[in-house]
């Protein structure tokens, strides 16, 4: 039985983005219905008419249904009947153009799914945050590495204390598609992520240092005080940063380090972290996700494997698998893990109930204003040489 019998029927999606020759926008759309809990009904998959409705029959889309702007998608949808309307959109679109379409649907209380980094800007996501809490919709940001099942049997580990107290986290995300000035020559994911109008302030670290800083706030709870950070353009004429690191200072006097790369021979999208408590450490890998190795002195190093049927497995941990041991869920699993947590919360505003606050299991709109906070404060430190700038924001999650 799942959450999704109290309302009794699927989830109705609306894609924004996702047309010919998107990555992320099929990647959302076989994730929200991997666990048959959603139905893909709508998209405004381009903001061009006629690739908009050329785009609607690679999702199975019908055409009256193909829209060519959130508002046109919104409008229409809520001319529909209770329960044929789309319950939630998930935007896949360009950095730059988040806002506009996820407050749009916010005020016209329709869930969001939204990529990741939430807006463009720091004064975006706040406002945005305001109006989610003005509204009540469910919001969900799909920084899809916490939806690994080992990464939340970690979480669960490190909540409860058994790593003792969190002194350090070192947290990387290495890639190396960027090593070549690839926006000169018409590719079009690196050509919006490397162009300040559509990716914002940060071009590495907005990218991908973002899910490695969410990810060790995610895993340990720690509260983030102050961060010292530089940022470096090794592609001459590029526009934005391409390697990066950056220092953080925790509220409970800890340390953690964050590096983010794309411009490093050979490496593909390495995302590593390393925690230390005082009882124990452990590491995990995305590109070897089924594994994690856990570390206390005087003992065996441990590797934890993905089991679902192991009693080492912690709830958290278990929940999140959808196969036995053995068998490698990964990178698809755990955007559909995001989707699925949103969902049980998504049928529970549906069907009249509480929703939880600010501290779920699925990352949210505080993490959202988190994630530009740490562009922002990243940046301005880089521009002043390395200056020491607050990192604890007032939404922040706890």
């Amino acid at each position: 039985m799942t959450t999704n019998d109290a309302l009794n029927r699927k989830l109705n999606m609306g894609l924004v983005g996702g047309g010919q020759g998107s990555f992320i926008g099929r990647v959302h759309c076989t994730a929200a219905v991997l666990d048959n809990r959603a139905a893909l009904v709508a998209g405004a998959l381009s903001s061009n008419p006629e690739r908009a409705k050329a785009s609607a029959p690679d999702y199975d889309i019908a055409i009256d249904r193909a829209y060519t702007s959130i508002h046109e998608l919104l409008e229409q949808e809520a001319a529909k009947p209770e329960g044929e309307r789309v319950d939630f959109v998930s935007v896949a679109t360009p950095n730059h153009t988040h806002f506009e379409i996820a407050k749009a649907a916010v005020e016209a209380g329709v869930n969001v799914m939204c990529d990741k980094p939430m807006t463009f800007d720091l004064a975006q996501a706040e406002e945005l945050a305001k109006a989610v809490e003005a509204s009540g919709v469910v919001f969900a940001v799909t920084h899809n590495y916490t939806g690994y099942p080992l990464v939340r049997q970690a979480r669960e580990m490190i909540l409860s204390g058994e790593l003792g107290e969190i002194q350090a986290v070192r947290s990387s995300y290495i890639q190396g598609w960027l090593r070549t000035r690839l926006e000169n020559e018409e590719q079009k994911q690196a050509a919006w992520r490397t162009d300040p109008s559509k990716s914002g302030a940060a071009g590495c670290f907005g990218d991908i240092a973002t899910h490695a800083y969410n990810l060790g706030r995610y895993m340990t709870g720690v509260l983030p005080e102050s961060v010292s950070c530089h940022l470096k353009t090794f592609e001459e004429g590029r526009a934005l940063d391409d390697y990066g690191t950056a220092v953080i200072r925790a509220e409970n006097g800890g340390l953690w380090t964050v590096t983010a790369s794309q411009i490093s021979h050979g490496r593909e999208n390495d995302l590593f972290i390393e925690i230390d408590g005082t009882k124990g450490a452990l590491q995990w890998r995305q590109e070897n996700p089924n594994e994690m190795i856990v570390r206390t002195n005087g003992e065996p190093h441990k590797i934890y494997t993905r089991d679902p049927n192991a009693p080492f497995m912690n709830s958290a941990g278990a929940a999140a698998c959808r196969l036995p041991s053995g068998h490698p869920e990964a990178f698809f699993e755990a955007f559909a893990n995001v989707y699925r947590s949103a969902y049980d919360a998504m049928v529970l505003r549906a069907t009249g109930s509480a929703v939880a606050g600010p501290d779920t299991v699925y990352p949210n709109v505080y993490d959202g204003v988190e994630g530009m906070y740490f562009i922002q404060q990243c940046v301005d430190s880089s521009q002043q040489d390395g200056a020491w700038l607050p990192l604890r924001h007032a939404l922040a999650r706890r």
